[in-house]
């Protein structure tokens, strides 16, 4: 009965290089260069060769249990607490909950026991072709500001938006904040929190979404002053002198995009273990747990240790208003949206006529009037009505009936 012999390609390379040692055709110290061993080895593998044959050359720990193997009991515990409790954890994270539990597994190890036990599927790695980016050297230098949206808390709320903060330097995750949508106020809010915890950093690495940059053509007028028009968010960021830059691609603002994926993972789940069910609840378990955590595992440190953000000295409940600017009538009249605003200043109305004002909206919709740093008192004297456009549905639009002319008619019997 023929025996198989499981070898690897290193031992099955072994024996032509022995047959020769035995014939004697090559020195045992030319062997010993060849299969990099010492000459004392050389013997020592030749003896087993001659008196084994080729099953002599095969490892001996082959197929024998490593003595430092975890055993399959410990396995199937870990495996039965991850399908009841963190069924759609990944390795690395599952490993670090069980833990918790008094359970040490390798993550290597754990990783390939879920996967032979169908708890996990492995994942292709995707191919990088965008060329990497250097870190900047400094916290503050540069913070890369990003908006997700998605189902936060699994059904528990409504699906909302997380804006979240990154340092470059570092990969800290900066502040985070939940809100219904990435709107302005919404960015004034997230920012001002920022700003008061720790203050102005040099730029912001952004995307092109509307909220931060408008993106319509120049106008005639905006190329002959080689001005363009600037967003809420881009103007109240120039007031703070920080510099905005905007990202032509998903890709060039990575780091703050690869930290949405792991938050979807991480946060999702940790927030569902808590039972959190709120955007005001889920933003004060950010800021206070969830962020020293994470950025205790995986931030970096960076290249110099010069903080540089700068101290905050502007007043923002000022700045971060929706601003428009408007003309005056000669009757100190100003008109807004749909109302008529009257000016009702005391002793420089005849200097207010025909002049630029400043109409600034806060998010509680209270407007306030300003002439350069001067707040003018105003009142509501009118609201225009709105007028209603009608406009068609693609659902609803019916097709108008075409007119098909008559066999005799004098279209289908010219001829040239």
């Amino acid at each position: 009965m023929e025996k198989t012999i499981t070898m690897s390609k290193k031992e099955a390379e072994r024996i032509p290089t022995l047959d020769r040692l035995i014939r004697r055709e090559v020195k045992q110290k030319d062997v010993a260069k060849v299969l990099n061993l010492s000459t004392r080895q050389v013997r020592r593998v030749l003896v087993r060769y001659r008196k084994e044959g080729i099953a002599g050359l095969v490892h001996k720990n082959r197929g024998r249990i490593s003595n430092r193997a975890i055993n399959q009991a410990e396995k199937d515990k870990a495996i039965d607490l991850i399908r009841k409790r963190y069924h759609d954890f990944g390795p690395t994270f599952a490993n670090e909950k069980l833990q918790g539990h008094g359970i040490t597994i390798g993550v290597d190890t754990l990783r390939k026991e879920m996967i032979v036990q169908g708890v996990w599927k492995t994942r292709k790695k995707k191919a990088r072709v965008h060329p990497m980016r250097d870190r900047r050297t400094n916290v503050g230098e540069l913070i890369q500001l990003d908006g997700s949206p998605h189902d936060w808390f699994e059904g528990r709320s409504v699906p909302c938006t997380l804006i979240a903060f990154i340092d470059d330097a570092t990969s800290r995750i900066m502040d985070g904040l939940f809100v219904e949508h990435e709107s302005t106020f919404a960015l004034f809010s997230a920012t001002e929190h920022y700003l008061n915890t720790h203050g102005k950093p040099l730029s912001l690495y952004i995307d092109r979404h509307s909220t931060y940059k408008v993106n319509r053509q120049a106008t005639i007028e905006e190329e002959l002053r080689d001005t363009q028009e600037e967003s809420q968010y881009q103007r109240a960021m120039g007031e703070l002198g920080i510099v905005m830059i905007f990202a032509h691609s998903p890709q060039a603002k990575g780091r703050v995009e690869r930290l949405f994926e792991t938050l979807q993972d991480r946060l999702v789940k940790e927030m569902r273990l808590l039972g959190i069910t709120g955007m005001a609840e889920g933003t004060r378990y950010v800021r206070e747990v969830y962020i020293p955590e994470h950025n205790k595992r995986f931030a970096v440190e960076p290249k110099e240790q010069a903080d540089l953000h700068r101290p905050l000295t502007e007043d923002l409940s000022w700045i971060f208003t929706k601003q428009t600017q408007r003309r005056v009538s000669k009757d100190l009249v100003v008109r807004y949206k749909n109302k008529q605003l009257q000016l009702t200043p005391k002793g420089q109305g005849y200097q207010l006529r025909n002049a630029k004002i400043t109409v600034a909206e806060d998010s509680e919709g209270i407007l306030t009037i300003r002439d350069k740093d001067k707040t003018i008192p105003h009142k509501t004297i009118s609201v225009l009505p709105i007028k209603q456009v009608q406009v068609a549905s693609a659902k609803t639009f019916t097709e108008r009936q075409v007119h098909i002319p008559a066999p005799n008619h004098p279209w289908r019997t010219f001829r040239i």
